[in-house]
């Protein structure tokens, strides 16, 4: 399998919503990718069925499960890139070292890092009926998650509000970079 990225048309945004379980990538993402005219994708349905398993047995992935799985994620987000069409892809990439192998197959991808208060997380993960992650992983999620730093292409939302003003948050806050 090759590792490096195909050459994009210029084009329509690459776009990853990262974070913990429970922050509303995949809401979130949805409500982006309709606002913005672009494809949605979810990473989680490029997991593997082992890796399925493991979370839903409450046991952390390790790196090594995580890799290939990264390498799926950065192919689909290469293909938008090469199209010129763009995509919005819900994805964890809770560290920096996820980060760089999604942008080693799509230099141009930008992350949106959404943020809550642990207890809003809890709430939400309580809530959910039919999600593969057990709250018991959100311990480990936070622990492994490593924010984004300055020099990485993204922002930053606080997803406490409504959808649409999480949405309206980080269109303007895309824009403005």
């Amino acid at each position: 399998m090759t590792t490096e990225s195909t050459s994009p048309r210029p084009g329509r945004p690459i776009i990853v919503v990262m974070g913990v379980s429970a922050a509303g990538k995949t809401s979130v993402g949805r409500a982006l990718a309709e606002r913005l005219g672009l494809e949605f994708r979810d990473a989680d349905d490029l997991h593997p069925a082992e890796n399925l398993a493991t979370m839903a047995a409450a046991l952390p992935q390790e790196d090594a499960d995580r890799w290939p799985w990264l390498d799926q994620v950065g192919q689909a987000l290469a293909v938008g890139a090469a199209s010129g069409d763009g995509v919005v892809m819900a994805c964890s990439a809770l560290k920096r070292a996820y980060r760089f192998v999604l942008r080693r197959w799509s230099p141009g991808t930008v992350f949106v890092h959404l943020t809550a208060p642990r207890g809003v997380l809890e709430a939400r993960i309580a809530g959910r009926t039919s999600h593969f992650m057990p709250s018991t992983l959100l311990d480990s999620q936070l622990a492994t998650l490593e924010p984004l730093e300055d020099d990485e292409a993204g922002v930053t939302i606080d997803v406490t509000p409504s959808i649409e003003r999480i949405v309206d948050a980080a269109v303007a806050a895309l824009a403005a970079r």
